[in-house]
Order: C-alpha cells, then sequence, then structure tokens
C-alpha cells in the first residue's frame, strides 16, 4: 500500500476550480517533485496535503490514516517554505528548536535532535548566530533543520531555492539530495525549475491546469513524453515541434505513421547541422549560442525554427547557410490534440 494517497482530491475558491480531481500514490522514502508553469496549482495541492488549506472533496491518506480533515499540525508533516520564515531575534539554535520546545520535549532530547541536523546540514559553527549573520543558503538550511528535528513522516518543499542566486542553488540542491539520501525520508517537492526536478526526483509529477498530465521517473518523462506539453516542459530546450506538412522530409522518416494534422518532435540533441547545403534539409544559421560544454544552433528552416546541439564547438556564424539532418530513432509523434501516439 502506498504511503501517502491522494484520492480525487479538488479545491476550488468559489468559481475558480483550483485542482480538478488529482490521484496519486507516493511510497514510502520516495523524493517526488511537482512542477509545472505558474498557476498550475502545484503549490495549491502542496498545501492541501499540508493542511494549510482544506479539501473541497476527496480523500488524503498518511500511513494509512486518514487525515483529509486533520489541522495540520496533527498530520505529522513539516513543510519548508520558499521565505525561510525564521525568527530574526532568535539564534540558529533557537529558530530550530522552537517547535520542539513548545511541544514540552525534553531539553536532552531537543540538544540531541538540534546538534544532527545541524551536523547534517554543516551548520554546527553558526548554531549561536542570528539569521542577519547568515547567508541566503544558510538561512534555507535553517529552515530545513527546523524540519528535520521534528522527525516528520513527509518533509514538504515550497520553491526552497527561489530566493537564492544560481551558485547557491545549485550547492543548496546537492545538499538537499545528500539529505534526502541519509535520512531516507518521504519528500514532496514543488518547484517550477525543471533542472531540480530532474537532478533531485525519483518521480516527477507534471501538473497543467490543474490536473495531473504525466508521472515518471525524470529520464521516462524526457524520453518517452505522453503529450506536447510534457514534451515542450521538460528539456532545456524544448523539443522542438514541427507540423506534419512544414517539413516534408522530415515527416517522411515517420513511415507513414504521422496524422496530417500532426506535430513531429525532435529533441536538440537529435539535430546535426552541417556546412553548406550538401546534406539533410537546407537551412540558415539565425544564432549561435556557444555555452562552453556544449552549443546551441539556432537554425530557419523554411520558416521553421530549430534548435541543434552538440556538443563540440562549432566555426559556423550567423548567416551561414546549412543543411539540418535528424536521427529518426529519436523522433516523437503527436496527433493533433497534442497526445504522444505509440511507436
Amino acid at each position: 500500500m502506498a504511503y501517502l494517497q491522494l484520492q480525487d482530491i479538488r479545491k476550488s475558491f468559489g468559481e475558480a476550480h483550483i485542482i480538478k480531481g488529482v490521484d496519486l500514490e507516493i511510497n514510502k522514502g520516495e523524493f517526488i517533485v511537482f512542477v509545472g508553469p505558474s498557476g498550475c496549482g502545484k503549490s495549491t495541492l502542496l498545501r492541501l496535503v499540508a493542511g494549510l488549506e482544506p479539501v473541497t472533496s476527496g480523500k488524503l491518506m498518511l500511513d494509512g490514516k486518514d487525515i483529509t480533515y486533520a489541522p495540520s499540525g496533527k498530520r505529522d508533516l513539516a513543510m519548508v517554505f520558499q521565505s525561510y520564515a525564521l525568527y530574526p531575534h532568535m539564534t540558529v539554535q533557537d529558530n530550530m528548536s522552537f517547535a520542539l520546545r513548545l511541544a514540552g520535549v525534553p531539553k536532552d532530547e531537543i540538544k540531541n535532535k538540534v546538534e544532527y541536523a545541524a551536523r547534517q546540514l554543516n551548520l554546527a559553527q553558526y548554531l549561536e548566530r542570528t539569521p542577519k549573520e547568515l547567508s541566503g543558503g544558510q538561512r534555507q538550511r535553517v529552515a530545513i533543520g527546523r524540519a528535520i528535528v521534528r522527525s516528520p513522516k513527509v518533509f514538504l518543499f515550497d520553491e526552497p531555492l527561489s530566493n537564492l542566486d544560481a551558485a547557491l542553488r545549485g550547492n543548496t540542491r546537492v545538499e538537499i539530495h545528500k539529505l534526502h539520501v541519509s535520512l531516507g525520508a518521504t519528500t514532496i517537492y514543488v518547484t517550477h525549475d525543471q533542472v531540480e526536478a530532474m537532478t533531485l526526483a525519483d518521480r516527477v509529477v507534471v501538473l497543467r491546469d490543474g490536473l495531473i498530465e504525466q508521472v515518471g521517473s525524470p529520464l521516462e518523462l524526457y524520453d518517452h513524453p505522453a503529450s506536447q506539453f510534457v514534451a515542450q516542459f521538460i528539456g532545456m530546450p524544448s523539443m522542438n515541434m514541427v507540423a506534419a506538412d512544414a517539413i516534408p522530409s522530415f515527416s517522411a522518416h515517420t513511415g507513414g505513421r504521422l496524422p496530417s494534422d500532426g506535430f513531429l518532435g525532435v529533441r536538440p540533441e537529435g539535430l546535426h547541422v552541417h556546412q553548406g547545403h550538401g546534406a539533410g534539409v537546407p537551412g540558415r544559421v539565425d544564432l549561435i549560442e556557444a555555452l562552453g560544454n556544449d552549443t546551441l544552433i539556432h537554425v530557419d528552416v523554411g520558416g521553421v525554427q530549430l534548435i541543434a546541439r552538440q556538443n563540440e564547438r562549432t566555426p559556423l556564424k550567423v548567416g551561414d547557410d546549412v543543411g539540418v539532418e535528424l536521427n529518426p530513432a529519436v523522433l516523437h509523434l503527436f496527433n493533433r490534440e497534442g497526445r504522444a501516439l505509440a511507436a
């Protein structure tokens, strides 16, 4: 039996239907990431699990217990917010231990739990400092530590890295992954950043307009997207989409399986760009993005904008005539409604 179950969860604010019927089973120890565009309902769904918003209908089960209408403080969950929400006048130690002190936990037990969390998060040397004496990444680790000391059944993270700069996001993401491995805790993590989703998750839940679009491991979603939406949301840059009649020589590679009103999808690494028009479909270079470890080549092919990725650097320049070839082994086919067609 799943450790945490969401059964036909719905949430409405008046006439606005935000969560429209979500069914999901999460296993004990899993790291689940909710991802999707702004307004898709991912943070609302997390708040429903946390008990910060009441569900309109549906059922929440945790470890065999119905928590649908349980107060948030009785659900045995711990949430880490985007904004840290630390008490500015308290030390790191006091911030981390505050909930335990309120609950009347013995002092020795509090001390042991705080010291354990501080060691896990490399905060042992900062326990006597106040939040203003810490960096943004350290403050977020304190917020995570405050959750750890409670030893909850499920950790909930609501875009915890959004306020950090790029370098700190990368470092803290690694720390969160290591922490999950060491604790083995069940975790639900909300983000709009697909890099976080791809690198942290055991399974990714892609949300769209209050519904689950697809659930799977990061590479399952990347290699076998169930829809155009998932195909273009997962992956950076997103999958190239070509209408069936836009580049006939590309469509010819599908062996007649592509409907006349469908779409052909190919990842940037599935395209290869050659100097001159000697091979492939003729096009012209619009932009070169030299990223050091790889190169993105933006090409106009008869009015269709394509992006190719290659590992090596390129001598091509903007305005060069090129030939574009695709790898037929990595094509994705979608019908008019944007649903993936069977291989």
